[in-house]
């Protein structure tokens, strides 16, 4: 496996510093974002798509540097009922798909989508009980009307551009655990894939390792996001799992984002690594900066070392003991 980091962190610094801020810290992979939530700081999608010079040079940048990019990112809401963001969250995808195509990445990664309760609505809805009633049927409205005939039609185009699709497991958009992605890759083809984080996983309470075997085993685990959650069991004892407070709200929270090592130990993290070379994910662990307690340096800094202390890098010896 390779370490890298989705580069939003250093949104503020040209696309040539970040470059040489993740060679020095011994990466291998950069995770570009192009659009929508994570931004475009390093990357014109418009000028890249137009330009094959502009894009031998922005290649050139990365692999001069001994990296190469493991996806892009364009993380929105396509199926949105506000029909401006979905346009642009649809518009963004497909030009960020025909990019990857043109420049041999393999992996978009973005968000399923969440729509709204009916045709007219304004606003997103995420249901996340059956009963009363009319939430089960809001559900069923949302992926046979708009989530399955959706990605049904984007999966097709990114496979037909040899893409894969990861999408992140987040709450508060129609995928968002092992079951639902499992659930919409059947419906539609096995472009659509994971970008498994298991910093959304820990805080609806799924195991990030039983998570990997039940993906992998699936072959549908296209990337990986390495975050951490840190989880108060005596602030979850007020707010419970779905804690509505900003998540500035650090004191009182029920759980918050961290460097990784910072919500659980590296055994576990040792034990994830285990796992997803144990059931053939032998690609990119993505460094993703969300600590509200610490700066971008030491956060980075932090996950850095960690996971070099945890990532399997090398390919498996022959077992010369048996």
């Amino acid at each position: 496996m390779k370490l890298g980091v989705f580069t939003v962190l250093f949104a503020d610094q040209s696309f040539e510093d970040m470059l040489d801020r993740v060679q020095a810290a011994g990466l291998q992979a950069v995770e570009i974002g192009t659009g929508c939530y994570p931004g475009n700081s390093h990357c014109d999608l418009d000028r890249l798509l137009d330009s094959e010079e502009a894009r031998q040079e922005y290649r050139q940048k990365v692999e001069e540097r001994g990296l190469f990019i493991s996806a892009f990112s364009c993380h929105g809401n396509p199926i949105s009922p506000d029909p401006s963001f979905a346009r642009e969250s649809h518009e963004t995808l497909l030009k960020t798909i025909k990019l990857a195509s043109l420049l041999g990445v393999p992996v978009v990664n973005c968000f399923s989508g969440v729509s709204g309760d009916h045709e007219g609505a304004k606003s997103p809805n995420w249901p996340v009980t059956p009963w009363p009633n009319e939430y089960g049927d809001v559900l069923k409205w949302q992926w046979e009307e708009k989530l399955i005939p959706y990605w049904k039609e984007v999966g097709q185009y990114a496979k037909e551009h040899h893409v894969k699709i990861g999408l992140e497991l987040h709450g508060g958009f129609l995928v968002h655990t092992p079951y639902s992605l499992l659930k919409l890759r059947e419906a539609t083809c096995d472009a659509i894939g994971a970008n498994l984080d298991p910093s959304h996983l820990w805080w609806q309470g799924i195991e990030p390792v039983a998570a990997i075997k039940i993906l992998a085993r699936e072959n549908a685990i296209h990337h990986f996001h390495a975050k951490d959650t840190y989880i108060d069991q005596d602030n979850v004892n007020m707010y419970g799992l779905t804690d509505m407070q900003p998540y500035g709200e650090v004191q009182t929270r029920a759980w918050t984002f961290r460097s990784v090592g910072c919500g659980h130990g590296l055994k576990e993290w040792s034990n994830m690594m285990s796992a997803l070379r144990t059931y053939g994910y032998d690609y990119v662990v993505s460094i993703e900066h969300e600590d509200p307690i610490m700066s971008i340096q030491e956060g980075f800094t932090r996950a850095v070392a960690n996971l070099k202390s945890v990532l399997i890098e090398e390919s498996p010896s022959q077992m010369w003991w048996v």
